[in-house]
């Protein structure tokens, strides 16, 4: 889990300790279309390491963002979606992710100098 620092500062502080880290919007966003396996999300993410998602699911399933439904089954199925709580956070990330694209021409240009290399 997360460390949390102790009370929030604002709103803002507690929505992003919710979704700090790389990679939890971008499994927030995938499972907005539907209900999607381990094996699923690892292939839409393949950077992620399946340790860090793993972790990351964890995480989002204790902030009550996504529920993890095991099925009674041989083999085992696990499937994640969003809770209702995980689908009013997508919909407030909607507007940055709008942001995100209007911009994303000069944010690419500006990576290079934003993040250099080794650092």
């Amino acid at each position: 889990m997360s460390a949390r620092k102790g009370p929030y500062e604002c709103g803002l502080d507690a929505a992003v300790d919710v979704i700090g880290g790389k990679w939890k919007v971008l499994l927030l966003w995938a499972l907005a279309e539907r209900p999607r396996r381990f094996g699923e999300l690892r292939r839409e993410l393949p950077k992620i390491s399946e340790k860090v998602l793993a972790q990351q699911l964890r995480e989002l399933e204790a902030d009550g963002i996504v529920h993890r439904e095991v099925y009674d089954q041989v083999p085992p199925k696990v499937e994640y979606t969003l809770t209702d709580l995980g689908a009013s956070l997508n919909e407030a990330l909607a507007p940055l992710g709008a942001w995100g694209r209007a911009h994303m021409t000069h944010l690419e240009a500006t990576f290079p100098q934003r993040h250099p290399a080794g650092t």
